[in-house]
């Protein structure tokens, strides 16, 4: 057997080892022979490196990428439409039943429809809550990997997929698929990963599915490498002769190619469904994997292709929902947290308990009122749910025989200064400015992505700067050099380089994102846009008068007096001039114009746009003089509702508002 002989035999018998092991969990190999299979194959190919091969096992980790290439999909990827209960998922069948066989619905006395012949075969599948991808193989070999995107356009992770050992690198047949699947972090892996951030000092994930997002989207693939994400695959487009007929066909066909697909059930009609759903919602919560629902689509190609799509979501599928998982534990404690304004805020320290996918053992409980309101006090049995599926929120308390009275605190527990209250203000503050939370909180807000959006600085490295006394001020940042950063835990020469980019990078700066990150008390993100579009520098702002800033629509007399405090403030004042002076340049990108056409108006955008993202069209609403608050209200004009737009759309229908499609909205800012 020659040395090309050789390398191929091994590669082969790794892949179906690692297939063994990664997709069909059933090892054949120890460890250790697995291993001394791969380290033969790591010498004969150093040895030999004309005989290297994109496809080879031991190629899985590839270089550091500068940035995510931006390519086209060569078939759209589309959303999938909700249907939140039994009702809205009888409703998407019925449409399903009347477009495939229109004289099989009838009307009844009732005049509702009752469709005929409820038998037709559907495929449903675990919604996984992960990341979804698209990978292209020819000839049975994967050459490329993006993330959804927008659908249209998806980046190029290719490298760091390579790194998943559930994604074959060479199939077990040489055909052309393009597959696509969910990128996801078992929840035993999620467990581990926070514990590992949490002794680094480092931040922690809020769930599985934000970690899998996190680690697939590394610059090195040698960290996503290290973070264990695994794949279900849930479809595949082939190309040639001989193509399944069914979704089942092709999940089948799919499995025998080598790849981990999703589980699946074939089921008679919409009664069908609903049985499959009620037992995958019993046992979800024993998988080591984080589901949110269960997707159901027609089986049947032919009758999916006869179906179609509408602009946003395929008519052959939909999504139905599990509703937020709500559990009762007991509350342990109630501690307290400075923010970066000083404010006190209580926490729930919680029994752990596995809450939608993740062990959650902490929950805001906001202010000192929603303690109150509740009556909580350590102790308690509290229900606890997850807001929007990531933030634990307490709903109630009830008494138990170890319920002890709440007592406000009267010292900042940092600092231990002692606290106090503000006049026509609710709650307590910390009026030590050089607290080290305050401190941390606010150059945490500097950093982030409405604001300066620096990379690299999480929690861990802010506390390091600021306990080793390295930075008082959000300025100081900028005079940090590389021996400052790799005198910090864990820090090496490369990530002090990134760190130091990153900051040089941060001083080109948008006028609206430098006003956010200096973090004045009321005024976020949509109050420094419209600053931006009243103000053309930071030098006119500094000069506006109280009444000047009262007179703005949408900057209330709070805000206007923080405003004018803050640039009052000589401390405040000196930072600024020292950031500037440091290189921060920041631009006003905004039209400042007397004629702006939307001046006044007001746009909340709900759900995803295919052709903006949400920040863009934000900006191009706000250059036009509109405002664009996050919640609806009787004071919205418009809303502008792009696909999976939830709650808002419901509450401005029941409020009468206007509401815009996409290519209403594109017909708007075009005239």
């Amino acid at each position: 057997m020659d040395i090309q002989e050789k390398i191929e035999k091994l590669r082969k018998e790794i892949e179906l080892n690692s297939y063994l092991y990664y997709v069909e969990d059933n090892p054949k190999l120890e460890d250790y022979e697995y291993d001394k299979l791969f380290k033969e194959l790591e010498e004969l190919e150093q040895k030999h490196p004309e005989l290297i091969t994109a496809d080879s096992p031991t190629q899985r980790v590839g270089g550091i990428s500068e940035k995510f290439e931006a390519i086209a999909h060569k078939n759209r990827l589309y959303s999938l439409e909700n249907s939140n209960d039994e009702n809205e998922l009888h409703k998407w069948y019925e449409r399903v039943m009347k477009d495939l066989n229109p004289a099989g619905v009838q009307m009844n006395l009732f005049g509702t429809s009752e469709v005929q012949n409820k038998d037709i075969p559907l495929a449903c599948e675990y919604k996984i809550d992960g990341l979804a991808v698209a990978l292209t193989y020819k000839d049975g070999k994967f050459i490329q990997g993006l993330t959804r995107g927008d659908g249209f356009i998806g980046e190029d992770i290719t490298n760091n997929l390579k790194t998943i050992k559930s994604i074959p690198l060479k199939l077990f047949e040489p055909v052309d698929v393009e597959v696509r699947g969910e990128i996801y972090m078992p929840i035993s892996s999620f467990e581990k990963l926070n514990k590992k951030q949490e002794a680094t000092g480092q931040k922690t994930f809020a769930n599985p599915r934000n970690a899998a997002a996190g680690s697939i989207r590394q610059l090195d693939p040698k960290i996503t490498s290290q973070r264990d994400l695994s794949i279900w695959v849930y479809g595949g487009i082939f190309e040639g002769k001989d193509i399944p007929k069914s979704h089942s066909e092709t999940m089948k066909k799919l499995k025998e190619l080598g790849f981990k697909t999703n589980k699946i059930s074939v089921v008679k009609g919409v009664e069908g469904a609903i049985k499959c759903i009620k037992k995958i919602d019993e046992i979800r919560k024993s998988l080591d994997f984080a589901t949110d629902g269960v997707v159901i689509k027609v089986d049947d190609i032919h009758s999916q292709n006869e179906l179609g799509f509408t602009s946003r979501v395929p008519k052959w599928a939909t999504a139905y929902k599990f509703p937020p998982e709500a559990v009762w534990t007991d509350l342990k404690n109630v501690a307290f947290q400075v923010g970066r304004t000083g404010v006190i805020t209580p926490v729930a320290i919680l029994e752990p308990i596995n809450l939608a996918g993740s062990v959650v053992s902490r929950a805001s409980l906001y202010n000192f009122d929603e303690v109150k309101r509740l009556d909580i006090m350590p102790g308690d049995r509290v229900l606890v749910k997850k807001a929007a599926e990531i933030i634990p929120k307490v709903l109630k308390a009830e008494k138990t025989d170890n319920s002890k009275p709440f007592k406000m605190p009267k010292c900042c527990p940092c600092c231990d200064t002692s606290l106090i209250e503000k006049e026509n203000e609710v709650g307590l503050w910390c009026p030590n400015p050089t607290c080290p939370d305050v401190l941390k909180g606010k150059i945490e807000y500097f950093v982030s992505k409405y604001a300066m959006d620096i990379e690299g600085f999480g929690e861990g490295i802010i506390a390091q700067l600021i306990d080793k006394n390295m930075v008082k001020t959000w300025a100081d940042l900028y005079e940090l050099t590389l021996f400052d950063f790799m005198k910090l835990d864990l820090i090496k020469e490369k990530s002090a380089t990134n760190l130091l980019t990153a900051l040089e990078n941060s001083k080109n700066c948008k006028l609206n994102k430098f006003i956010n990150a200096l973090g004045i008390r009321l005024v976020g993100k949509e109050s420094a846009d419209i600053l931006t579009q009243y103000f053309k520098t930071i030098d006119e702002i500094k000069m506006a008068s109280l009444e000047d800033l009262s007179a703005i629509e949408g900057i209330g007399d709070k805000m206007a007096k923080n405003i004018f405090a803050y640039f009052k403030d000589e401390n405040n004042l000196k930072t600024i001039e020292k950031g500037l002076s440091l290189g921060i340049k920041p631009e006003n990108t905004y039209t400042i114009s007397d004629n702006l056409k939307l001046k006044g108006k007001s746009f909340v955008i709900t759900g995803t746009l295919n052709e903006f993202s949400r920040d863009k069209a934000q900006e191009i609403l706000k250059s036009l003089g509109a405002k664009t608050p996050s919640a609806v209200s009787r004071n919205t004009d418009f809303v502008i509702a792009g696909e999976n737009p939830g709650s808002k759309l419901e509450k401005a229908k029941s409020l009468g508002i206007k509401i815009l499609d996409e290519e209403e909205f594109k017909k708007l800012i075009e005239n």
